[in-house]
């Protein structure tokens, strides 16, 4: 018998019928081949779309985390970098670097999400010990989408020293706001150092922790890494200075005009 189109062997998707009769399973609810298929593809978009992963975020975490070591900013797995991200109904969460990673090892899995709480939203890593001082700094400053926290040498002295960093160069009073001020001294991941760092911080965008090290923060993590990298800049030319006897700051009504202009700068950005 001539073969035809009615009688030819067809395969399932063109028979129609059940996607699990055609792989010689039952099911309760069997659809044919095409539709299986589209019902898939929807419900992994819907999944998808339901659980965001904020992978462009996290990946600035790591890349920031990362330049922070290789600059030589950290030591080990000190240290620690922050983003402010949000949920699909808006709610401020955190991607954060976990607690006790090698950077030089670190991967975008690594990079965990919490909530202002403290609660995991994604990740399986304990996030780093210091994130009671990121929340508090994100919940007093808008503005702030990012947190760094390093060991840098120079400004890690000036902290164990206690001495702020006056306002020396013009650069650091209109990109940082001034001079950095010295929070006092709390434990380590306490809620007391969170507040101390919130208050020593106020509108500027760097801060000493008192026997610790520093902190800066900026809308992205690239900005907070810059913060951190002037400081400790400033720390070395004010530390050479006063060794050099002399360690003069700009004139006051110079200061003064650059706050002003740092300031209005900072209220542009949150428009």
């Amino acid at each position: 018998m001539k073969s035809s189109a009615f009688n030819r062997p067809q395969p399932p998707e063109a028979r129609g019928g059940c996607l699990h009769t055609h792989l010689g399973l039952l099911s309760p609810r069997c659809y044919p081949v095409p539709m299986a298929t589209q019902k898939l593809k929807a419900n992994v978009a819907s999944v998808t779309k339901r659980t965001p992963t904020w992978r462009v975020e996290r990946t600035e975490v790591l890349a920031a985390a990362q330049e922070m070591a290789r600059l030589g900013l950290v030591l080990g797995s000190s240290g620690n970098v922050s983003r402010r991200v949000k949920d699909a109904k808006g709610r401020d969460l955190m991607a954060v670097t976990p607690s006790s990673r090698a950077y030089d090892t670190l991967t975008l899995d690594d990079i965990v999400v919490i909530d202002f709480e403290g609660e995991p939203v994604l990740g399986d890593l304990i996030p780093s010990t210091e994130s009671l001082s990121h929340i508090a700094v994100y919940r007093a400053r808008r503005d702030v989408g990012s947190v760094m926290h390093t060991h840098s040498t120079y400004a890690s002295a000036m902290a164990v020293a206690g001495m702020e960093i006056p306002a020396l160069i013009d650069e650091m009073v209109i990109l940082l706001g001034g001079p950095v001020h010295v929070a006092e001294y709390a434990a380590s991941s306490s809620e007391e150092l969170a507040a101390n760092v919130v208050n020593a911080l106020g509108d500027r965008k760097a801060v000493l922790m008192r026997n610790h090290g520093l902190l800066g923060v900026g809308r992205t993590p690239k900005d907070a890494l810059h913060a951190c990298q002037l400081v400790e800049h400033v720390a070395q030319v004010y530390s050479i200075s006063r060794s050099l006897g002399r360690g003069r700051s700009l004139p006051p009504d110079v200061v003064h005009a650059e706050i002003e202009l740092y300031r209005m700068r900072l209220e542009a950005e949150q428009e």
